[in-house]
């Protein structure tokens, strides 16, 4: 490994016991967190005013863990898959495998060229482990070099999630601070406190945004408490603070969330456009989309709109054969033509409209849909029943849900899922009463016991155990939450 590159690393153990680092270490998190330098300052980039749209490209990557290995271990479902080649698609193992770690090869390519590309990353935090359970030093190497190497850094910027890719508006609310800090714990392990200083920017597992009052209020209070800036969102989960669409989707938002005590929160957004993917192109629609652009108008002064995508970087033949070709593609013709489309990463885009003297209090203000109607129904005074009979009432006449939106609107993460649901609620009780309470007492939260329950905990909260439907992804949840009961009763 390069002396740069070593340079970055921190002093926090990448895991103990074969689990990985996701706790204890609170304190070194929270001030790598509050950095507040520029992310992608002096980097030698043209300025706004030269711009006339830009695009900015993200890659989802999630592999849950099971119950599944030879002896019934906790593996990667990846690891699943290249022991059981001949079940379902599980011949992908290798060009997932390969997805995984394929942009460690584009992007010091691309930069050997001359070509000046960006990318934005979100992994999983079970995947993240998969990785180091198969000791796939290979795929975390290649991260790390883009992640770690000064000379990479300009060109990719990693987004954080919750750790155990858990669906936001069923996961118990206690546990939302629990998977943002895990997943920082777990990143800064394997590249370092540096690296996660330049994480600012948030992405949903699911793209589930939560619009009830409550709820969206406590993540929003989570994710600053954590220290991050903004977050991503998709359009049709938002809507204008009168409750129509949102007028200006390329533009910055500030996301406002209300609970039912009256508190107010906010967070800068930007938003994944339903157009950004509605023509594949190899995923680099957003760039052929950016052409079409020109400045707008945003707090009185005139600057680009940006087009936003976010998609998984491994599944289908789009991503796994066409994608190469149109990522490496779009920028060399970027290098050649030096035109006013520019590719940015969300935290790049965003310190360049600051620096132009817009302040986030100046975006325009968005928020979860269906809340404009829940707020005209419960009128100026908000008490948590006055909110819980405007749910009611319009539920039952509007049909209004407060189950949030996600990429998908087909399914839903919570009917019919009592089976995976209940086992949740109560083992997340039963880890607050137990292993959260026992930190109180002393028992620090590096002990492998803590640890443990922990993991489990935050395993059991995956959304893959109901988006496969019943059967035997629920039978995976049960067996977890039996192991994490266990752990809660033998071991404190």
């Amino acid at each position: 490994m390069s002396t740069a590159i070593s340079s970055q690393l921190s002093l926090l153990p990448d895991g103990q016991n074969g689990l990985p680092l996701l706790a204890g270490w609170e304190p070194e998190i929270k001030a790598a967190m509050a950095s507040d330098q520029p992310v992608f300052a002096g980097g030698g980039r043209r300025r706004l005013e030269e711009v006339s749209a830009g695009f900015a490209i993200a890659l989802h990557m999630h592999q849950p863990t099971v119950p599944a290995g030879a002896q019934g271990e906790l593996i990667s479902y990846l690891q699943y898959m290249f022991e059981h080649p001949y079940e379902g698609d599980n011949h992908n193992a290798g060009p997932f495998a390969y997805c995984y770690a394929r942009l460690g090869d584009f992007i010091p390519d691309l930069v050997s060229q001359g070509c000046d590309p960006r990318v934005m990353l979100d992994y999983s935090g079970t995947l993240l482990w998969g990785f180091q359970q198969m000791q796939r030093h290979d795929i975390l190497e290649k991260l790390r070099i883009i992640t770690c190497n000064p000379t990479y850094q300009p060109h990719v910027e990693w987004l954080g999630t919750f750790w155990g890719h858990a669906v936001i508006p069923s996961t118990p609310i206690p546990d939302f601070k629990l998977q943002i800090r895990a997943w920082q714990h777990h990143f800064a392990s394997l590249f370092g406190l540096d690296a996660l200083s330049r994480v600012r920017g948030f992405s949903p597992p699911e793209m589930h945004l939560p619009n009830h009052p409550d709820t969206l209020y406590s993540l929003l209070a989570a994710l600053l408490e954590c220290g991050y800036r903004w977050l991503l969102v998709q359009e049709h989960t938002v809507e204008s603070m009168a409750g129509g669409a949102i007028d200006q989707p390329h533009l910055p938002h500030r996301l406002v969330a209300r609970n039912s005590q009256g508190q107010v929160l906010s967070m800068s957004v930007l938003i994944k456009t339903q157009g950004s993917d509605t023509k594949l192109v190899g995923q680099m629609q957003p760039y052929a989309e950016a052409q079409t652009l020109s400045p707008e108008e945003l707090a009185g002064q005139r600057i680009p709109p940006l087009v936003t995508q976010i998609s998984d970087g491994e599944n289908g033949g789009v991503m796994m054969n066409e994608f190469p070709s149109a990522f490496k593609r779009t920028w060399h013709e970027l290098s050649h033509t030096k035109g006013s489309t520019v590719g940015f990463c969300g935290s790049e885009y965003l310190e360049m409209v600051q620096a132009s003297g817009i302040s986030p209090a100046d975006f325009v203000p968005c928020q979860p849909r269906g809340q404009h109607m829940l707020w005209a129904t419960v009128g100026d005074n908000p008490t948590p029943q006055a909110v819980s009979q405007a749910i009611a009432t319009l539920r039952q006449k509007q049909g209004l849900q407060m189950e949030g939106a996600s990429w998908t609107n087909d399914r839903s993460w919570v009917d019919g899922y009592e089976n995976v649901l209940d086992p949740m609620q109560r083992l997340s009780a039963r880890f607050h009463q137990v292993a959260e309470a026992a930190t109180d007492e002393g028992v620090s939260k590096r002990q492998i016991r803590y640890q443990k329950a922990l993991l489990h905990n935050l395993l059991l909260q995956t959304s893959c155990f109901r988006y496969w439907g019943q059967g035997v992804w629920t039978d995976y949840a049960q067996e977890i939450f039996r192991r994490g009961e266990a752990i809660m009763s033998h071991d404190f």
